[in-house]
């Protein structure tokens, strides 16, 4: 936000909802800041032991916050690596090399193997880890699974994380087959206990594609119960259209502070169907997240020309006089609600265009 950007009243800002933030990353959050928040956040655990913060806000401030539990430290696709399909886990190397190392590496590969493996985390059990999240989605009706999600670009650092920058990466990515077992895992979970999701997705977007028509296929009716949100949206627009056509209960969100680092989010916001556009500030300062999400609002009503609310009226408003907060605000409804419609028939000749290939996808941050 610029200095020259006011935001709204309090009366409108509590219309407004952040759909993906990562507000306890540094720590506690005080009630001032909270009290002077008047948004909605969705509050995505960060590592496993912010899982108990995100939990506590969530209990102080019911109205404000809606909780979403991982926890990345664990369930986002940059440390995958750490959960072993298997119960009980094999022991750390054979899991690790399992994962990065073939059986026909060369040389330098081992010896880049071998100045990773210190750094390493004993392995979990993928039910050690389902259980965990469920224990927390079951103790807040409401909370969603987030963020979750598959990444073919990011790569494993040689210090423990967190670590201060600059980080030296190693080589090794997560094998995408599996982040997939992992992922499948974590939806049916998902869709079991009726929760909605906000999924990253980076250089993966026909296997995110495919991904979405196998979980159509597996879970049928129950699949559109629940609600998936594509957070920070970095999918050609050619990609998110084919989501757009063929399932109803998928939704784009957008940040400035990832997005806006390309032109692609313009071509995005204008194409998107208006009942599908969510807003996020994907920030890790409950401080910022009102103006963060404020300055995506801001873009959107620009490029769709759709007002921007700078007073609230109650009461019934024609459609074609609503502002940009009253028609996101319609959105999250449909969203947090669930229970999608199946395909028009109209739509349905379209299914075949969801196994084109599409370009590589943009970057995107947690």
């Amino acid at each position: 936000m610029s200095e020259q950007t006011v935001l709204p009243p309090k009366e409108v800002l509590e219309h407004v909802v952040d759909v993906h933030c990562h507000p306890t990353d540094a720590g506690d959050i005080s009630d001032d800041v909270m009290n002077n928040l008047h948004i909605k956040i969705c509050a995505m655990a960060t590592h496993s032991n912010d899982q108990q913060r995100v939990s506590d806000l969530a209990t102080r401030f019911p109205d404000n916050v809606i909780p979403c539990f991982g926890p990345v430290k664990i369930f986002h696709p940059w440390w995958y690596h750490e959960i072993s399909l298997f119960n009980p886990p094999p022991p750390k190397e054979d899991h690790y090399r399992s994962l990065f190392l073939p059986k026909d590496a060369a040389p330098k590969k081992q010896e880049e193997f071998e100045a990773l493996l210190p750094v390493l985390p004993e392995p979990r059990s993928l039910d050690e880890v389902l259980e965990l999240v469920r224990s927390k989605l079951l103790a807040h009706p409401t909370a969603m699974l987030g963020e979750v999600g598959l990444d073919r670009s990011f790569r494993i650092g040689y210090q423990p994380y967190p670590s201060p920058p600059p980080r030296k990466l190693s080589p090794f990515i997560t094998p995408i087959q599996h982040q997939l077992a992992i992922l499948e895992a974590q939806f049916a979970l998902a869709v079991e206990l009726k929760r909605n999701i906000s999924m990253h997705s980076v250089a993966s977007q026909q296997i995110t594609l495919d991904l979405m028509a196998r979980m159509k296929e597996k879970h049928g009716a129950a699949w559109r119960a629940i609600s998936i949100d594509m957070h920070s949206c970095g999918l050609s627009l050619e990609s998110w259209k084919s989501l757009e056509a063929n399932y109803t209960n998928v939704f784009l969100s957008l940040s400035t502070v990832i997005n806006s680092r390309s032109d692609n989010h313009i071509l995005l916001i204008r194409n998107c169907a208006e009942d599908r556009l969510l807003a996020e500030s994907d920030y890790n300062s409950a401080e910022k997240c009102t103006s963060q999400t404020w300055t995506i609002l801001e873009t959107i009503a620009q490029i769709r020309g759709w007002p921007l609310e700078t007073s609230w009226e109650d009461g019934e408003l024609p459609e074609e006089e609503w502002g940009v907060v009253r028609r996101l605000e319609r959105n999250w409804k449909r969203f947090a609600e669930g229970n999608h419609p199946e395909l028009q028939p109209r739509k349905s000749r379209r299914l075949r265009k969801q196994h084109e290939h599409y370009p590589s996808d943009e970057s995107e941050a947690e």
